[in-house]
């Protein structure tokens, strides 16, 4: 069996701007968006990384432009005469970034890290990814003091760079518990980990020995707010295990439920002498995703 064919011209040819056509208009307030800002700095200060994506050039010796209309617009307006693009080989309706694969956050934080290691300091990386620097030193720093259980925990998840800042404040083992439930109920917010911070005994908080004290929060309230948070997290744990075996006796019932309801015999009779009933069945039947 032979190798497909290429998509595409292996090596980017270096084309006049001026040949290039835009497929599609330029969205209203695309100029002042935040992620065009961050494309015309990125290209102002290390140049064009990924090439554009054109057409066969046409009669005209033209080619029509496929994917890259922001990196276009930021090229014209820095002055750029030339550019270099993939030239596509086939003629077909492809729809270029249709899925675009996230970068987690300590994906990033290992190419900051890995980035600054190789001699690019933090303040050329803010500038040309048009950030403030003191994220750039967040994101740099985002595992320290994290345990490395927790971090595994966190390694495919997107979350704010602040977050690490209130983990650090845990013992491994709590920063762990609080990592395992954050991501069971996909809630990775900095509020919800401070509510997590603030519902921990004071020997699981790094240099706590004193009871915490909060503004407006007496002692005896913080301590059955402990203990309710610890009950939570018990019920939680242990609904979380059932979570797929109950899931399944749902989709049996409901499918086991709708058969009955299309016969008019069984119909007749629930709505005659158990109405009630019939409405339970019908509220089951008619969910359409289990899992909202």
């Amino acid at each position: 069996m032979g190798k497909p064919p290429l998509g595409f011209v292996p090596e980017p040819l270096s084309l006049p701007i001026s040949l290039i056509l835009p497929s599609r208009k330029t969205p209203d307030g695309l100029l002042v968006s935040r992620k065009f800002k961050q494309i015309f700095a990125s290209i102002e200060a290390v140049g064009l990384i990924e090439p554009l994506s054109v057409t066969k050039p046409n009669r005209d010796k033209q080619y029509v432009l496929l994917d890259g209309h922001s990196r276009l617009t930021a090229l014209k307006q820095l002055g750029f005469e030339t550019v270099p693009c993939l030239v596509a080989l086939d003629d077909e309706s492809y729809t270029y970034n249709n899925r675009v694969n996230r970068l987690s956050s300590i994906q990033e934080h290992v190419m900051i890290r890995r980035t600054v290691e190789r001699g690019v300091t933090p303040e050329r990386l803010a500038k040309a990814l048009d950030v403030d620097i003191s994220l750039i030193l967040k994101k740099l720093n985002l595992l320290d003091g994290i345990c490395p259980e927790a971090a595994e925990l966190l390694r495919d998840q997107v979350f704010s760079a602040n977050l690490g800042a209130v983990l650090r404040k845990l013992k491994p083992t709590r920063q762990v518990e609080c990592v395992e439930l954050m991501v069971s109920s996909n809630n990775l917010t900095v509020a919800y980990a401070r509510a997590l911070v603030a519902a921990t005994l004071s020997n699981m908080i790094v240099g706590e020995t004193k009871t915490k004290k909060m503004t407006g929060v007496s002692a005896e309230q913080m301590a059955k707010m402990e203990r309710e948070m610890g009950n939570l997290q018990e019920q939680f744990k242990l609904a979380e295990q059932s979570y797929g075996h109950d899931v399944l006796n749902l989709v049996l019932a409901r499918g086991y439920l709708a058969k009955l309801l299309a016969n008019d015999s069984i119909l007749r009779h629930l709505t005659k002498h158990h109405p009630d009933v019939l409405n339970e069945f019908d509220a089951i039947v008619s969910v359409a995703v289990l899992d909202k």
